[in-house]
């Protein structure tokens, strides 16, 4: 079993900043891909950002330039690191990683979701 804990979200000002993590704990032989979507009011869940194990990175066309996600791989660990926060970036986060189990299967978890809103 592997269980992943989210922290971070909040509610903030339209051009400020937060931190989102996700710490993944359990029967984990490697994390492969990590990473974060979202999912506003009667929308669909979209990904906001991805990193390999090896790091190469993808965003979102909405986020790039203001997001970064970033691993720490002896935490088991994701960041999101949000910065000029607008309104429309309201919504859901949900971690998202691909695992290899100490059982040597491959599995998709998602974190229980943080509620990240942007508003004055």
């Amino acid at each position: 079993q592997v269980q992943l804990v989210e922290s971070g979200g909040g509610l903030v000002q339209p051009g400020g900043s937060l931190r989102l993590s996700c710490a993944a704990s359990g029967s984990i032989f490697n994390i492969n891909a990590m990473g974060w979507y979202r999912q506003a009011p009667g929308k669909q869940r979209d990904l906001v950002a991805r990193i390999t194990k090896g790091g190469n990175t993808n965003y979102a066309d909405s986020v790039k330039g203001r997001f970064t996600i970033s691993r720490d791989n002896a935490k088991n660990t994701v960041y999101l690191q949000m910065n000029s926060l607008k309104p429309e970036d309201t919504a859901v986060y949900f971690c998202n990683l691909v695992v290899t189990t100490i059982n040597l299967l491959d599995r998709n978890y998602w974190g229980q979701g943080t509620q990240v809103t942007v508003s004055s």
